[in-house]
C-alpha cells in the first residue's frame, strides 16, 4: 500500500514538471546503485565498478519492446534529462543497451554525482520515469 501511495505522488509531481514517455512504467519499480555507496571515497586512477540494482522489474536490450522491462543509463555529473525525450547519449549519458547489470568507469579526481534512469526499448524514460537517489562520490 505505501509504495502504490509513493507512485502516485510522485506521479502526480512529475505531472506538473514534465510530459513522460509513452512506455508505462511499473507500479512497484525500485532502481538504485548499489555500489558504489553515496559519500564513497574511491582511489582514482584506475577503473571502479558501478553495480546497477532493479526491483520489480525487468531488464531487456534496447530495440525490445515487452511489457515492464527497460535498460540502465548511467547519468554521470547530470541531472535527468527531459522525461519526454531520448535520453542522450554523451560522457555524461551512458547506455547499457545490451542489458548490462553494471560497468566499470573512470573518472578524474574530484566530486561526482551519479544516478540511474531507466529507458525503454527506444531509450525514452518510462511513465512515470523510473530513477535512482542522486549518489555523490569523491575519486582521490
Amino acid at each position: 500500500m505505501f509504495k502504490r501511495i509513493v507512485a502516485a505522488i510522485a506521479s502526480c509531481l512529475f505531472a506538473g514538471i514534465a510530459f513522460a514517455g509513452p512506455t508505462p512504467a511499473p507500479a512497484n519499480a525500485h532502481l538504485y546503485i548499489g555500489w558504489p555507496n553515496n559519500g564513497e571515497v574511491i582511489a582514482g586512477g584506475k577503473p571502479f565498478r558501478v553495480w546497477f540494482g532493479l526491483r520489480d522489474m525487468g531488464v531487456a536490450p534496447k530495440g525490445v519492446k515487452f511489457p515492464n522491462t527497460g535498460h540502465h543509463h548511467l547519468l554521470i555529473d547530470t541531472d535527468l534529462p527531459p522525461a519526454d525525450q531520448e535520453i542522450p547519449s554523451d560522457r555524461n549519458h551512458l547506455h547499457f543497451g545490451a542489458g548490462e547489470t553494471e560497468t566499470m568507469i573512470e573518472l578524474p579526481p574530484g566530486k561526482h554525482t551519479l544516478q540511474l534512469l531507466m529507458g525503454d526499448e527506444n531509450h525514452v524514460p518510462h511513465n512515470p520515469p523510473i530513477y535512482s537517489k542522486k549518489i555523490t562520490i569523491t575519486v582521490k
